[in-house]
């Protein structure tokens, strides 16, 4: 580490958070490597720390002998500004070295409200934030995650994005990387050749014209660049590369335990969830994998606790034979299993008894709406009495802490739909104080409300968000209909999630925005100690555009998106059926009980999804 780095640790917050040296973590002599690469994740340590893929993508490109893979997370800024005081570049933990002396600068995009600290940790680490700007001796600037589904508002920084799974895809990327490096070839001839990649998509080889209206017209690509970029998928998760090891942090994290990815994709099609859709086909891990990955990393880092991890972990088919496999290993050595994820329509005693083996934790459902109509339009496909009953079964086992999980603002919500939170909550309190196994220690049921944010790649793509005021009205009337004391309410800013449903359908004249409200002081928008929605109003008014043109208007239902020419594999007649399905109120099964051709089985090994 750099000694001037050393010298102002001391003055700012957590100094864990910047020195590098963690237990499992890699460091190389840079002499022997050919290709250094940075990964960023745009929020605070703790956060990306927390992260499955950031230890996937770690291990899997230190595997590489002559690649060097370190790791680069936002600081806080207290730290921010000694680095800008003391003119000191932002650095990889492992080596120290300054980020715009890397081959390979990539970004994973989890969450939209993080783009303005993309901007901020390209300029921290001195790289030309745009990316037409950007000379040739300066890092190639790639960026993956959820939010490449519609990577358009950050065209203008991002030199190329990887739309789907990396674990594949990624080394042939570098190893392409490296021949144009080692022949003196060009940025440029280097990007049309990555085209021919799955999941690669090169901005600056599409341009896009637009209507009067504001709407996009066409999306032109280049020649050599695909028409359509179909994501990158994993067809056989049993041998996909997961780590023997994971990096133990050296200060406290959000999600500090061992982490095993069950299987990816979804069989339930919420129709508000982008990573339902977006992760499609399934395909899972064999029981047997599991239990030896999850024992390597115990064995590999001390942890206590092991989280089984998925969009809805109990459709997991071996779950008895992984968590039978698991506890019989963990729980003499008083290790923990914890199943998030878990929906109340196949929540069993069985379940329950796993769960509690070694420790209790609370326990999280996600009914979503209160009434069953609503819970129809989004294709929840579960019954208040399921809820119930699974909350009976947790009380009668001496759990007393329930949180419930709720969205305010869906597609045809009525006033009536919100009282009816208010009611299912209440009723669980009934619930309890009628099978509770242990009354006196009391209970607390928390009822979250978020904000529905309408992403890409969803049947709800095309709808209207609320607006902020309406938001506001809404959650007042739900916390005026809670009554109880013991049960708790809380629930999501609309303004950050105004925000994100800007940018989760918006185009590439964003990024004028984003660049502006950036230089203004936008920092670590996720955070509510540094958020301003002042300074993001100020951008659009010193950008033109309007906000409500993205996040309050319903789409027409032919017109084009600006994410158009990236596909999920799920395709658009799919998803227009299952909006028209929406507004009836009508339910669709899920995948095991009947396939109704979303179109992603053709990415699946063999052509047939792992249900």
């Amino acid at each position: 580490m750099q000694k001037e780095i050393e010298r102002i640790l001391p003055s700012v917050q957590k100094p864990a958070r910047y020195t590098g040296g963690e237990y499992n973590s890699i460091v190389k002599n840079p002499e022997n490597v050919d290709l250094r690469f940075a990964f960023c994740f745009p929020d605070v340590y703790e956060i990306g720390m927390s992260h499955l893929g950031l230890r996937i993508l770690y291990g899997l490109l230190n595997e590489h002998e002559k690649t060097w893979c370190e790791r680069v997370f936002a600081p806080w800024p207290d730290f921010e500004d000694k680095l800008r005081e003391n003119n000191l570049k932002l650095y990889g933990l492992e080596s120290g070295t300054p980020l715009h002396q890397f081959d390979v600068v990539g970004f994973t995009l989890q969450y939209e409200m993080s783009y303005s600290a993309v901007l901020n940790m390209l300029d921290l680490g001195g790289i030309t934030v745009r990316a037409a700007e950007r000379g040739e001796r300066e890092p190639l600037v790639i960026a993956g995650g959820p939010c490449a589904y519609n990577p358009e508002p950050l065209a203008d920084f991002i030199d190329l994005f990887c739309v789907g799974e990396a674990e594949e895809v990624l080394p042939r990327l570098l190893d392409i990387y490296r021949e144009y490096k080692k022949s003196g070839r060009g940025k440029r001839d280097f990007l049309k050749a990555a085209c021919a990649l799955p999941g690669i998509y090169v901005p600056s080889m599409y341009s896009v014209s637009y209507n009067p209206d504001g709407t996009v017209k066409e999306i032109t690509p280049e020649k050599g660049a695909p028409e359509t970029v179909t994501k990158a998928v994993i067809a056989d998760m049993d041998k996909v590369y997961f780590p023997g090891k994971t990096i133990v942090p050296s200060t406290e994290i959000v999600h500090d335990r061992v982490v095993l990815e069950l299987f990816r994709g979804c069989i339930r099609g919420c129709r508000f969830c982008q990573a339902g859709f977006a992760y499609r086909p399934v395909r899972s891990k064999r029981a047997e994998t599991l239990i030896r990955q999850g024992i390597d990393q115990c064995r590999g880092s001390g942890y206590q606790e092991v989280s089984l991890a998925s969009l809805s972990t109990s459709d997991y088919k071996e779950l008895t034979g992984l968590t039978d496999g698991m506890l019989e290993w963990c729980e003499p050595r008083n290790i923990s299993l914890n199943l998030p994820s878990l929906r109340a329509d196949n929540f069993s005693v069985e379940l329950l008894e796993r769960v509690q083996k070694v420790r209790k934790s609370g326990l999280t459902f996600a009914p979503e709406a209160g009434s069953v109509r609503l819970r129809n339009v989004i294709n929840k496909n579960i019954d208040e009495e399921d809820v119930l009953n699974a909350c009976r079964i947790a009380f009668e086992h001496g759990w007393s802490n329930v949180k419930l999980y709720f969205m305010i603002g869906l597609p045809t919500e009525t006033d009536e739909d919100i009282l009816a939170i208010a009611k299912l909550a209440s009723n669980v309190l009934r619930v309890w104080r009628n099978h509770a196994a242990n009354k006196a220690r009391g209970v607390t049921i928390t009822v979250s409300a978020a904000c529905f944010v309408p992403k890409p790649a969803t049947p709800f793509q095309w709808v209207a968000q609320d607006t902020r005021d309406e938001f506001q009205r809404k959650a007042r009337l739900l916390k005026d209909a809670i009554r109880e004391k013991a049960i708790k309410f809380r629930w999501h800013d609309p303004d950050t999630s105004f925000l994100e449903a800007v940018f989760a359908r918006g185009d590439r004249r964003l990024g004028k925005v984003i660049e502006t409200a950036w230089k203004n002081g936008a920092r670590l928008d996720g955070w509510n100690e540094f958020f301003s929605i002042g300074i993001w109003e100020k951008a659009f008014e010193e950008c033109g555009g309007s906000t409500e043109f993205y996040a309050n208007r319903t789409r027409d239902r032919d017109e084009i998106m600006p994410w158009e020419h990236i596909s999920t594999g799920v395709t658009r007649d799919f998803l227009l059926r299952e909006m028209d399905l929406a507004y009836k109120a009508d339910t669709s099964p899920d995948c095991r009980e009947k396939c109704l051709g979303c179109g992603a089985s053709k990415l699946a090994a063999g052509g047939k999804c792992d249900v």
